[in-house]
Parts: C-alpha cells; structure tokens; sequence
C-alpha cells in the first residue's frame, strides 16, 4: 500500500526545473503529481510517476541526486471537514505527518492525499482500521490513465 516518491534537490534558478521535467519527457515518463518547496538556494521536488524505477535511474544518468521514498495515498472525502477527520484519526494513533499534497484528480466525493509519515505501516493500519481507502501503486495509477 505504500507508493515510491522520487526526491531532488534543485538549485532554484531558472531552467532546473523545466531541465528535470524535460529529461522525463524525453525518456516518456508521465509525472502524476508533485510537490515543489523552496528555500532561497535551492528546492525539493517531489514527484509521483508510475515508473519511479526508470525515471530514478534516467535522472541519475544525467548527473542528478534522486532520493526515493515511501508515501501513502488515501481517498479523503471531497468536503468541508475531510482532512481534519483523516488528521484526527492518526493524532489519536501517534503518527506524525511529515508533509502530505494533493493530487490533480479524485474520484466523485472523494479526494486523494499523499503524506509522509514518520511510521507509514502503522499509519496504514490505523487509517485501514478507520475504513479509509489507503490506495496501492494499481488502484493509484488506474485512475490517471
């Protein structure tokens, strides 16, 4: 159930960004979602493609530093109120959120969440526990296509 997120550090300076979405173009990896943070030197991109394996191993070829990590996706409802239960249900656990981002798409009344947990499997249990859909790789990238 967990996901595998690709991270880089980015100089922030025009060009890196569209440098890293090109090499991805090129090699016919599609991003699914990201997530961009800034300091004033440099960034961290985070990204979601189906294929983090290829675009892992495509980014380093070309000289950049590429960190993977496990995220979880969840559906959360589509409505005033549905992040916070989500959010009430795991501070009741002890998992702490890390950072969490949206995707572009969801599904009817239901949106769909990344987060980083500092204990993802526990994490997973108690949102299973609660019957909130955690979402695997298949479920996930089903829906983008």
């Amino acid at each position: 159930m967990k996901i595998h997120q690709i991270s880089l550090f980015l100089e922030n300076k025009p060009g890196h960004l569209r440098g890293v979405a090109r090499i991805l173009a090129d090699a016919g990896i599609n991003i699914v979602t990201l997530s961009l943070a800034d300091t004033q030197q440099f960034g961290i991109l985070r990204l979601i493609v189906e294929d983090w394996e290829k675009a892992k191993s495509v980014l380093e070829g070309t000289g950049c530093v590429v960190n993977v990590t496990e995220v979880v996706a969840t559906e959360v409802e589509d409505r005033p109120g549905g992040l916070a239960a989500i959010l009430e249900i795991l501070e009741q656990s002890g998992v702490n959120v890390e950072y969490m981002y949206a995707f572009t798409f969801g599904k009817g009344d239901r949106a769909v969440m990344v987060f980083r947990f500092d204990q993802p499997d526990k994490a997973i249990q108690v949102l299973q526990d609660a019957d909130v859909s955690v979402l695997g790789s298949v479920e996930l990238f089903q829906r983008t296509s």
